[in-house]
């Protein structure tokens, strides 16, 4: 009896990419975590790579409405496959990380290694916390509810962030 290999599409391909982050979803453990580290790699690029134009409200609002429209799309056919919220999605991480460091004043045309550093960790624990209302979000119907908890968790945690920085200014 012949048994007929069933191949992945291109676009299945695609859409495995964009939900898992590339490789990051992949992790064996702590996908969420290398998924946020990848955000930060692609946070830190605007400004110092030549050819990537430097950060800016209008940047930034663009970048997470086009990677919450995308990770919404792909997060629900990671679903079909997956089942609910699996770790392999981690395009929600990056949508978090970039609300966390999303309008936060900064002097030249790169969000600063401080506050890549300290949202990375602070976005971390949001996640994980999930302090009320985040965890209520994962609710929401198909795609919607694997990104937006992330989102609000990516709020709690700019507001963080911003204490933490003038905290750390105050120190240093």
């Amino acid at each position: 009896m012949m048994h007929e290999r069933q191949t992945e599409s291109w676009g299945d391909r695609v859409t495995r990419w964009i939900y898992a982050a590339g490789p990051s979803g992949l992790a064996p453990i702590a996908p969420g975590t290398f998924g946020t580290f990848t955000a930060c790699i692609l946070l830190a690029l605007p400004g110092r790579v030549p050819g990537i134009p430097e950060w800016s409200l209008p940047l930034g609002l663009i970048a997470f409405v086009v990677v919450l429209l995308v990770g919404v799309w792909s997060a629900s056919k990671a679903e079909v496959i997956h089942g609910k919220d699996p770790g392999i999605v981690v395009i929600d991480e990056v949508a978090g990380m970039i609300v966390t460091v999303l309008a936060l004043p900064h002097a030249g045309p790169a969000i600063s290694w401080q506050a890549l550093i300290f949202g990375f960790f602070i976005f971390r624990a949001m996640d994980i916390l999930k302090p009320w209302p985040v965890r209520k979000l994962e609710s929401l119907p198909r795609g919607w509810g694997v990104m937006m908890d992330d989102v609000l968790a990516g709020v709690y945690a700019n507001v963080l962030l911003r204490v933490a920085l003038v905290l750390w200014a105050r120190v240093t």
